[in-house]
């Protein structure tokens, strides 16, 4: 008795045309587009990536699925070598994101079409490596910050321009009360002001910052660390000298002294928040020979709450981190913490000596 021959049951087809082939290859690259929009990647995200790909298709001058490990290691080794860190790795990132694709989706098709099997040639031995972490950003102290925000709060009674001071005050504040993102604290309505949740009221964060290109996360931010008392001051004392409508849908909390073609006032803008931040600075606290920038603002948040004795996990719930390691690099200790909990440890240590030696 003879064994039966397995045979193939796919549809066998002659090889495909460059026409065939070209024609598939642009299918195959607007079904990626329409993937990643779908995933809820923002329209810049995917533009970058795709971007990225084009670059690279352009220099090998094939598809991307004939690509194999050799072909990375030339392209990467000495077409980008002396290429920025991250830009090298957003392209190996773009590249090994589009192979994912095409394995998943598209694997059987092209092996049909031109005999290739998809296998992504970025791997653990031609993989761009991150470069150095980011530079450490010491805020100021608490002494310091308060130096400065009282100094900009007596600016208030005699400056000239009394509401866009106020809003550069405000938005600072907040960045240093609860840890607010430049983006998060421009893009916030007078709606997302939520007064009726928690024990203080919540801030309603729409615009947060996008967790590896997959859009932005939402959050609530309780207004704790006195950011209900500098909003209510706000919202009732200044909002107004911008705008006489605070019912308007889209309303901004944080205005502009510019207008729309309605009359109604335009978001501000960060570039107006970071002057406003520099300029206090320069003028209330002369002795800081750092750069104060919203960023470290948010830093300094992150250790105040901390020190005061706030744990990580909630700190990391308030400033929006997918990871506890973020949050890590957000807390910094000017005080004697780590000093203190080593003399404790020697004391307990000596203690318990004593009690062996007695």
């Amino acid at each position: 008795m003879r064994l039966a021959v397995v045979r193939d049951l796919r549809e066998r087809r002659l090889p495909a045309s460059p026409d065939e082939i070209a024609d598939f290859e642009t299918d195959v690259l607007a079904g990626f587009v329409l993937a990643r929009a779908s995933a809820g990647l923002a329209d810049g995200t995917i533009s970058s990536d795709i971007g990225h790909l084009e670059q690279v298709r352009a220099w090998f001058g094939k598809p991307l699925w004939d690509m194999e490990p050799a072909d990375a290691d030339t392209y990467f080794g000495k077409i980008l070598r002396t290429a920025a860190k991250g830009t090298r790795q957003a392209r190996a990132q773009a590249l090994t994101t589009y192979f994912s694709f095409l394995e998943l989706r598209h694997q059987v098709e092209i092996h049909t079409l031109t005999g290739t099997v998809v296998q992504c040639p970025i791997d653990e031995m031609n993989k761009p490596r991150g470069g150095k972490q980011a530079a450490l950003r010491i805020p100021p102290s608490n002494s310091e910050i308060d130096t400065l925000f009282a100094g900009w709060r007596q600016e208030l009674v005699t400056c000239r321009k009394f509401a866009p001071t106020a809003r550069n005050f405000v938005a600072a504040k907040l960045m240093s009360q609860v840890g607010l993102r430049m983006n998060e604290t421009c893009c916030l309505d007078l709606a997302d002001v939520k007064w009726d949740l928690g024990r203080f009221g919540k801030l309603h964060v729409r615009i947060g910052k996008g967790s590896r290109g997959s859009g932005p996360r939402e959050r609530m931010v309780p207004l704790i660390n006195g950011a209900d008392r500098t909003l209510r001051w706000f919202i009732e004392d200044v909002w107004g000298h911008f705008d006489d409508d605070h019912t308007r849908p889209g309303a901004p909390l944080l205005p502009s002294e510019r207008k729309h073609a309605d009359g109604t006032c335009r978001r501000v803008g960060d570039d107006a928040l970071r002057a406003g931040l520099a300029q206090a600075t320069a003028l209330h606290l002369p002795g800081w020979t750092d750069k104060l920038t919203p960023h470290v603002l948010r830093h300094f948040c992150a250790s105040e709450l901390y020190l005061s004795g706030l744990d990580l996990i909630s700190i990391q719930e308030l400033l929006g981190h997918s990871w506890i390691a973020s949050t890590l690099n957000y807390v910094h200790v000017h005080r004697t913490r780590i000093e203190d909990a080593w003399a404790a440890g020697h004391k307990r240590a000596a203690g318990r000596l004593e009690g062996l030696l007695s």
